[in-house]
């Protein structure tokens, strides 16, 4: 690196290490057309070597705030980020602080927006699995405050989780007490992602029960792909009685589906989901699922990182915040509207 990595990089010092202007490194950083891509990669590579935030980042170095924190989803489409979103709003306007957002969905290519982003906040929260990678986060986090939650944990910075091995775990256990025995899991287990700690919670059940892994059909979590898996359900005649879905949009689809090809639901497939959302209390059968505190997870991070930028220290160990498993019909058990806590 040609620069002390302790002091901020200016748009002078990309532009000497790519060997271009810093018209070029500006037209790069806004994603104009006219930069060839080799002089693109070479400004990038060089705004990645030096660390470099753009534009807002050099009034916050020289201690003048932007009195705003950045978010940044995967997408905010669907009720838990939408939740996630507004209780982020919310506790952030208490605090007299604005919101600015980007959006970085899998597959797509988030470095510039980020650091645009880090560019113009005071302090930014990666919320959520994304194609924001963690070595992107760790570039960030070495200029400005960041938190993260329902993702993997930056070393050093605060971690936010909502719990889901354990709970997953307790309401697989539930299905096997009430017989079921030929299990699947649908949803994405992706590593360090929400969903991949449910599906290990509910393999560590079956394998503590003394049963073999059970299928795992991978689709991604929205509601045509629970279409899909109950049609390829019946179609195959996949010998399921029960289902464990990664998310609620999943499991709603899935059981509606079902129910139109003549499964009956739980009598002879149970389907259970995550999350509940409202629809969940209002089908009926109503659905089993898994209550998480999403708001209050959406609060915390925002207060976590205005605390951050007014000099706190990181906290030493994650916080995880308890889920409860809401019982309704769609498990088959005899006492629907029950709640158990689950502990982290």
């Amino acid at each position: 690196m040609s620069q002390d990595s302790d002091r901020a990089a200016t748009i002078y010092a990309v532009a000497r290490e790519a060997g271009v202007s810093t018209a070029t490194v500006s037209r790069t950083l806004a994603g104009s057309a006219q930069v060839a891509p080799r002089t693109r990669e070479a400004v990038l590579e060089a705004v990645r070597e030096l660390n470099y935030l753009p534009d807002g980042a050099a009034r916050a170095l020289a201690g003048r705030r932007t009195h705003a924190l950045g978010l940044v989803l995967p997408d905010i489409d669907g009720p838990y980020y939408a939740a996630l979103l507004v209780a982020f709003e919310m506790a952030a306007s208490e605090l007299g602080l604005s919101v600015a957002i980007a959006l970085a969905g899998q597959g797509s290519q988030p470095e510039r927006a980020v650091r645009r982003l880090a560019g113009n906040v005071d302090g930014l929260a990666f919320m959520a699995r994304s194609s924001a990678e963690d070595s992107l986060i760790a570039e960030v986090a070495k200029r400005k405050p960041v938190v993260t939650a329902a993702r993997a944990r930056i070393p050093g910075r605060d971690a936010l989780f909502a719990e889901n091995h354990a709970t997953a775990a307790r309401l697989t256990r539930h299905l096997l007490e009430t017989g079921r025995r030929r299990l699947a899991f649908v949803g994405r287990p992706e590593e360090h992602s929400d969903v991949g700690a449910r599906h290990r919670g509910f393999e560590a059940a079956l394998a503590e029960a003394g049963l073999e892994p059970a299928l795992l059909m991978e689709v991604d979590s929205v509601e045509s792909e629970g279409l899909a898996v109950a049609r390829r359900v019946v179609q195959e005649r996949l010998e399921l009685d029960a289902v464990v879905c990664g998310n609620d949009e999943l499991a709603l689809a899935l059981m509606h589906e079902l129910q139109d090809l003549g499964v009956d639901v739980p009598g002879d497939i149970a389907v259970v989901g995550w999350d509940d959302v409202i629809a969940a209390r209002y089908v009926r059968p109503g659905l089993t699922t898994v209550a998480q505190p999403v708001d209050e997870l959406g609060a915390l991070a925002a207060r976590r990182l205005a605390a951050l930028i007014d000099g706190d220290e990181a906290a030493a160990e994650p916080v995880v915040l308890p889920s409860r498993i809401v019982h309704r019909a769609t498990c088959g058990c005899d006492a629907p509207g029950a709640e158990l806590e689950a502990s982290p």
